[in-house]
């Protein structure tokens, strides 16, 4: 095999290479979706109190989780977790 062929087939293997992780970072935001427990856990986590309600409503910015929860002083907070990733944000 000549040494213009090889160097023709590795640039066609990274090309070939490069679209593929292209659609597969593309993809990516589908499979990244919160579910209903991860977004427990997250306000959980970020209150360290128990959670009340869980329930997924659409905001400005899309959506997202409405987590009712009460903190270890007694006190009842709602956290919104964006539906798009783990980060909790309170009203």
């Amino acid at each position: 095999m000549s040494t213009i062929a090889s160097r023709v087939r590795i640039r066609n293997t990274c090309r070939a290479l490069a679209g593929c992780a292209m659609v597969l970072a593309l993809s990516m935001p589908a499979w990244a979706e919160v579910s209903r427990d991860q977004a427990a856990a997250a306000a959980q986590r970020q209150t360290g109190g128990r959670v009340l309600s869980v329930e997924k409503t659409e905001s400005g910015r899309g959506a997202a989780w409405r987590v009712k929860v009460v903190t270890p002083k007694g006190e009842v907070r709602v956290v919104f977790v964006d539906a798009g990733n783990t980060r909790g944000r309170q009203p």
